[in-house]
This record gives C-alpha cells, structure tokens and sequence, in this order.
C-alpha cells in the first residue's frame, strides 16, 4: 500500500516553491527553517525521490519530477480545502475568511462604499483584500491563494468562471480648452488622432481604451512611450497638456479627477453603444462556494451603483 504524503508537507513543498527560500517558506507556515527543511526531507524520504538538487545553490533548485510533485500537490491541496470548504459553507454560508482580489482600476474608487456595505449585510464574513493586476490576480486564484476576484472583462481569465454584475462606461479626459472639449459628445473615433495616454502595460484598461479606440493592442500611440501607473498619475498628466484619455465612470464617481483642470466628455461610437467595460466576479470552476459568490453579486453591483 502506498504511503501517502501529509498535508502538513505539502504545504511546506509548496511554500518553497512559491516563496523561493528556505527562510521565508518557513515564515509562511509559521514554523522554523529547521522544521521546514525536515518535513521536506523526510517527504523525499517517504516518497523516494529526490524532490531539490542538493549543491551549493543559495535558492533551492526543484528537480524535473520535484516541479511535476509541485503541481500535483497544488492540486491536492486545492481539493482537501474544497472538501472543507464544501462543509463549511453548507453550515454557514458567508462567513468565515474570504480572500478577496481586486483590480486596480476599481479598487480604490468601489472599497471605500462596498466595503461597509458587506459588513453590514455579512457580519460575519471576513474579507481579505489583494489589489494587483489581472494576470497576477487569476494565477494566484488558480493556485488557490485567493477565492474570489472583482475583475474587468474582457480579460485573459483562463478556465475562470465569471459573472458580469454591471456595465462600467468609458468617458473622455481631456485638457482645459482642448478643440474636443467644444463638442457635447466626443467621437471614439476622433481620438484615434490624438495623443492617447495609456495605463502601463500589464492593467486591463490599457487593452480596454486601445480596443475601444480601434487601436491594436501592443502599439502605443504616444510618441515618447509614456505610460501612467494609476489613474490618479493619468488624470494629472493630462491635466498638464500631455494628452487625452479614457476614463472609466466608476472612477470619474469615486473622486479620481480631485479638482484637476481635466474637462469630461461623454462619448459616441457610430453604428454602436459608447464604449464600456463589463466588471464580473471570477472564481474557480467548480468552486465550492460558488452558490456564496453568486449571491453576493446583488450587493456589489449595488455598491456600484450608488455613487
């Protein structure tokens, strides 16, 4: 009969493997290195294999079948917790811990009035924030260190089942004076002419804006390559001439413009709606608390609309 690892070295395998060091793996699991490094030499032992190359490397260095051993414990791991997480939400349904991801581009601007919002209607829900950027958010869903995402489609999401909960319009940013301000509604297609400036590559909003611009993705249209690392550092570098932008309404609603001398103009797209993002709740197929996360959308897309 086989010997099958434990879960406790698992989770020591697969915090080396994401942390990169023996230290800081330990630190993860709340253990010593001196545990950590005995709870993974004695799997090799139980398994019979050599799981790290043994050398002179400051990093831990997984072999071939080490990396393919990695994979299949993330995978088990996952379904442990699933089973768990089945009982749990079945006795007590939005409760508990709740790692939560947030993009960028809406965090700021929808936490400040979701978050009281789900204290009161969940008190007994504990959400754990992460804002990053969508690629970064879905890999740590898909390795199970976050449960659910508030996220921009379209995006690259993988196998993620999603649910769009509202539509997010795109608005025109441009400078005090600028020749578009003159017009009530801006062409999308007028700003194809413009000095377009963009997130920096990594935010799904880039992507948006060159989409809903007719502009293919991968170019960016300013000269000199500038790109801003938030909205707020988009919205001043217009204010100061240096181009136009699109803004998402989500922001526009939660202060991003802050007195800046930046005027807003609605857009319109021949033979078809104005521009816009659709925000969506993403989780793991199959997820176990999948019937939770449906039912908090009613109360996020509520926070969305309050503004």
């Amino acid at each position: 009969m086989l010997s099958l690892p434990s879960p406790q070295q698992l989770r020591y395998l697969l915090a080396l493997a994401d942390h990169g060091h023996f230290g800081r793996a330990a630190t993860s699991c709340a253990v010593t290195q001196s545990t950590l490094s005995a709870g993974i030499i004695a799997l090799e032992r139980q398994l019979d294999a050599h799981l790290l190359e043994r050398g002179s490397a400051k990093r831990p260095v997984f072999t071939p079948l080490g990396l393919e051993v990695v994979g299949r414990a993330r995978t088990a791991l996952s379904a442990l917790e699933a089973v768990a997480e089945t009982v749990a939400a079945a006795r007590d349904p939005l409760s508990g811990p709740l790692r939560f991801g947030v993009i960028p581009t809406v965090g700021p601007f929808l936490l400040p009035r979701l978050m009281p919002a789900l204290r009161q209607a969940f008190p007994r829900l504990r959400l754990w924030l992460r804002e990053d950027q969508t690629d970064r958010l879905v890999a740590q869903l898909e390795a199970g260190r976050l449960d659910l995402l508030l996220l921009a489609l379209p995006c690259a999401c993988g196998e993620m089942e999603t649910l769009p909960i509202a539509a997010d319009p795109f608005v025109a940013a441009l400078p005090a004076g600028h020749r578009l301000a003159a017009k009530q509604r801006v062409p999308v297609a007028a700003l194809g002419a413009e000095r377009l400036l963009l997130l920096e590559d990594g935010h799904c909003l880039r992507n948006h804006a060159l989409d809903a611009c007719g502009l293919p993705r991968g170019v960016l249209p300013a000269e000199d390559g500038i790109a801003a690392t938030s909205l707020h550092t988009l919205v001043q570098m217009v204010a100061n001439g240096l181009g136009v932008t699109l803004l998402p309404q989500l922001a526009l609603e939660g202060g991003v413009l802050a007195g800046a001398a930046v005027e807003i103009r609605l857009l319109e797209q021949e033979g078809g709606a104005p521009p816009s993002r659709s925000l969506a709740l993403a989780w793991r197929p199959r997820s176990p608390r999948a019937a939770e996360f449906r039912s908090l959308a009613p109360a996020i897309a509520a926070a969305l609309q309050a503004a």
